[in-house]
């Protein structure tokens, strides 16, 4: 529904609150400061298909700012408040952004940016002001309330985050029509997921993440109340669930883990019956762990596996679920392909790389050699990843193919022997991946962060590498394990393998995938 229809419908009722603070956006106020944004856009010269860059933590201004610019028919590239000076000038500097707008919060980072950034023609500050940066607050402010005569539709070009390689910026065709118009889709939100204007959604991810921010855009525009974290933690996010009556919600494995390894007196004492859809994706959810949410919060679960390209969707409830443990489910916007290394199609059963036929349009921003790397010959796409297709048609995901070890000729996927780890009680996270070994060129590692260091030692190395080996073929396992106080993980779930990777492949000369 368009903003300023809901600001109409419900001028006082709450589009967002964040749950620390409880600062509250009424959907007037959202249709209003959304506007002025919009407004400024267009007094800066900025016209449909331009493009510009937001560098926020989970801020209460992040979805007005992201709402103004899909009016304005921008491109806006929300880019991960974590990146440091380097990583962030790539970023803008990439994706031609002209209006670059972030916050006191990271001064550190953009302070360093000056003269950097040569397509900007403004940058904006909020909570406070450095050299080079105007007040966002004050320029919006100045604007009128009213929306501009030309809304068009715009969308997010985000940026893949960089596990395996540099990140990748992803663009897609804008929508024609104006803003706010039926395009004749079908509404996820609502068909799969139940969405309503009385649903209250739960996000407790980063927002400049692709899964958090466009499933919260997406409930907004349906007419929910959005609660707002501004980060995870796993004891809080029960405390909102019960606080908020939060019917709607969205996760990543790592955030199921975290919220099952919480002692028993913490992580049963929060009222959670409210729930009514609780939605996970962005990584392989191990079985055991899906299994275990299942049966604390019963069949509310939803998987979904996409990816910020937009080319496919797969989708799987908890019934279905409980029928085919460890599927992500069955296609829904586009046909699903298993190919082997020549690009044919593999029967139900036989793993190979995952293609999309008939989904949505994309390609990587300013590189078209990964654009050709993504594409079949018969014009299908691929996200990288690998699994195989069960006789109805149900989705079982295996690993990145990038992730892929070759021990002595056999070709092993790490999460397998990852999902079986993460299960261990003395195991928080944990990382599996090939090192260089003189005899079979590469060996099965693993990197644990344990639950607690006193555990660290050889006692506990043996221990898990017997756990291990009790449950699949030793050859998938780990030959040695070392320990990190914590493991660089993405706020949205997603391991950077690559960084771990690195500091057992120097001086070798095989390519780090």
């Amino acid at each position: 529904m368009h903003p300023g229809l809901l600001a109409a419908k419900f001028p006082d009722k709450p589009a967002y609150i964040m749950s620390d603070s409880g600062h509250t956006v009424s959907y007037k106020m959202l249709d209003e400061t959304s506007n002025q944004g919009a407004q400024l856009f267009r007094q800066l010269g900025l016209v449909r298909g331009d493009h510009i860059a937001i560098l926020l933590e989970n801020h209460d201004r992040f979805l007005q700012i992201c709402l103004a610019a899909l009016r304005a028919g921008l491109y806006f590239t929300a880019i991960s408040y974590r990146l440091q000076e380097s990583e962030v000038e790539y970023i803008v500097n990439d994706c031609q952004a002209k209006v670059f707008i972030t916050s006191i919060d990271r001064q550190s980072v953009v302070e360093k940016l000056a003269g950097k950034m040569p397509n900007i023609v403004q940058s904006y500050m909020l909570d406070g002001l450095i050299p080079g940066f105007e007040s966002w607050e004050d320029a919006t402010d100045k604007m009128p309330v009213r929306k501009i005569e030309d809304e068009s539709t715009g969308a997010s070009m985000l940026y893949s985050s960089g596990t395996t390689g540099r990140p990748k910026g992803i663009l897609k065709p804008l929508a024609e029509g104006e803003f706010g118009a039926d395009d004749g889709r079908p509404n996820l939100f609502t068909t799969l997921y139940g969405a309503s204007e009385n649903s209250t959604y739960l996000s407790p991810a980063p927002l400049y993440h692709a899964a958090p921010l466009g499933f919260t855009l997406g409930f907004l525009l349906d007419g929910s109340t959005c609660i707002i974290m501004p980060h995870f933690d796993p004891e809080a996010a029960l405390a909102a669930i019960e606080k908020f009556n939060v019917s709607h919600s969205q996760w990543v494995p790592t955030m199921f883990i975290r919220m099952l390894k919480l002692e028993p007196e913490a992580r049963l004492k929060y009222d959670i019956s409210s729930l009514e859809c609780a939605i996970h994706a962005a990584a392989p959810c191990p079985v055991q762990v899906k299994q275990e949410m299942i049966d604390w919060w019963g069949p509310v679960i939803n998987e979904y596996y996409a990816g910020t390209e937009g080319n496919g969707f797969v989708a799987i409830n908890s019934e279905q679920w409980l029928a085919h443990p460890g599927s992500v489910g069955r296609a829904l916007t586009a046909a699903l392909h298993i190919v082997d290394d020549a690009g044919d199609d593999l029967p139900a059963g036989e793993i190979g790389t995952i293609y999309f036929e008939g989904g949505g349009e994309f390609e990587y921003y300013n590189d078209k050699e990964k654009t050709a790397d993504s594409r079949h010959a018969k014009g299908w796409t691929t996200l990288g990843d690998v699994g195989y297709v069960d006789d109805e048609g149900y989705l079982f995901l295996t690993d990145r193919k990038s992730y892929m070890i070759i021990s002595g000729g056999v070709n092993i996927y790490p999460q397998e022997a990852e999902n079986i780890l993460v299960s261990h009680p003395k195991v928080m996270d944990v990382a599996v991946f090939g090192v260089p070994n003189a005899d079979f060129g590469e060996a099965v590692k693993a990197v644990v962060e344990p639950k607690n260091w006193a555990d660290v030692g050889p006692e506990l190395e043996a221990e898990l590498i017997e756990y291990c080996r009790s449950k699949i073929a030793h050859i998938k396992c780990p030959r040695s394990v070392d320990f990190e106080q914590e493991l660089p993980r993405h706020p949205t779930g997603k391991l950077y393998k690559r960084l771990l990777k690195d500091k057992y492949w120097q001086g070798h000369d095989k390519q780090i995938g």
